[in-house]
């Protein structure tokens, strides 16, 4: 499955403290909601309830300097909110990669069945870890 969304805000402007509270933020929401409006109606999801690969190519608006961990979190708690999967918790692969800027931003989302066989990167195979680290024991 592929998605393209819009660009994350930044967790730093994601969340809001007040009153000793930790809520998201209207900008938070409003990303969630556009997720949320962009996903509807979207065939071809990946399994709701098992465990997933999510691979990430983040287009930033502009050239400044931008944390790649400061987008996951918004985006992944964005497509649990969409229904996308159950839970952020079944994301046992993640890869982001930084592209070039274009106006506006956005991110491009491949998910799929873990374990992967390919790299979702460079089409390579990948070892099974739990085969790498049952030789090794």
């Amino acid at each position: 499955m592929e998605l393209v969304l819009p660009y994350p805000p930044s967790v730093n402007h994601y969340w809001r403290h007040f009153r000793g509270r930790t809520l998201i933020s209207r900008q938070g929401r409003a990303y969630r909601q556009q997720v949320k409006t962009q996903c509807q109606g979207m065939g071809g999801q990946p399994p709701r309830d098992g465990r997933l690969a999510v691979a990430m190519d983040a287009f930033p608006p502009d050239r400044r300097r931008r944390d790649l961990d400061n987008i996951q979190k918004a985006s992944l708690d964005s497509m649990q909110h969409a229904g996308i999967y159950l839970d952020d918790s079944q994301v046992d692969t993640l890869i982001v990669q930084r592209r070039l800027p274009i106006p506006g931003g956005q991110l491009v989302v491949r998910i799929q069945e873990y374990p992967l066989h390919r790299c979702p990167l460079c089409g390579s195979p990948m070892p099974s870890l739990e085969s790498e680290y049952l030789n090794d024991n």
